[in-house]
């Protein structure tokens, strides 16, 4: 994965780091490399299996907190404590997924991530629902990575089409 610093030129691939026929390079995403572009090379298969694993993987993770919940009420913790604990599960998950959520269509700022790290770890469970809900429709961030891709390809078509030759050597006709 590259960081997240760079411009969205940057981040779809510029003419600079061209691939041998130049121009633009498509940005790989996690699970799918850059077989979003032309959605092939297994692209429906991989969605699937982001979309299955993501399932599976949020239904084993509440399974373990509700391990969770059984070891509170063995412990005897009382009503406050388990009502907290609850209640903190439930709303990191929900701000977890849309933070998520909002990922797949906008880059984030890395010092606000950073200070969310915490929450989204507790929230792990949200994070998992927002990429099985988004890739029932698309890989998660395929939007972002194409808008970006297709941007960084038109400017690079724009700078490639122009005249070449400098235009003051040309001769006039009288």
């Amino acid at each position: 994965m590259s960081d997240e610093t760079g411009t969205p030129e940057d981040q779809a691939g510029s003419a600079r780091g061209g691939t041998a026929g130049g121009g633009p390079r498509p940005e790989p995403l996690r699970f799918f490399g850059t077989s979003w572009v032309d959605h092939d090379h297994g692209y429906a298969a991989r969605r699937a299996g982001v979309a299955a694993g993501s399932l599976a993987a949020a239904t084993a993770s509440c399974l373990v907190l509700r391990f969770a919940y059984d070891g509170l009420q063995i412990a005897g913790t009382g009503a406050f404590v388990t009502v907290l604990i609850i209640a903190m599960f439930a709303i990191c998950s929900a701000l977890a997924f849309r933070n998520t959520w909002e990922g797949f269509g906008r880059r984030h700022d890395p010092q606000r991530q950073a200070s969310l790290r915490g929450l989204l770890a507790i929230g792990f469970v949200g994070s998992l629902l927002a990429y099985f809900f988004r890739a029932l429709t698309e890989a998660p961030g395929e939007k972002l990575h194409r808008e970006e891709y297709d941007k960084a390809r038109e400017e690079y078509e724009r700078r490639s089409t122009r005249r070449t030759g400098d235009p003051s050597r040309r001769k006039r006709r009288r």
